[in-house]
């Protein structure tokens, strides 16, 4: 099995991230426009939600994976 460095799962779990936020920005843009239909502004106000809720899960697993590959503190006290 082949391990992926953490640098590059970072990079790949911040583009998944880049396009959920992309995401809100059109969601936001057809909820606020006042000339579009009902339906429009209900479906780009539950594409906000949800895209929101995508953002913000994705960063805390992305840091949750980068805790696993931080060196752990053996407990020695650094005396001077």
């Amino acid at each position: 099995m082949r391990r992926v460095s953490p640098a590059a799962a970072h990079a790949f779990d911040a583009l998944t991230n880049a396009i959920s936020a992309i995401s809100v920005v059109g969601a936001i843009l057809i909820a606020g426009s006042g000339d579009s239909p009902t339906l429009s502004k209900v479906l780009g106000c539950v594409a906000v939600t949800s895209s929101t809720i995508n953002i913000v899960s994705g960063f805390l697993i992305t840091d949750r994976m980068l805790k696993m590959f931080r060196k752990k503190d053996t407990g020695a006290v650094n005396r001077a």
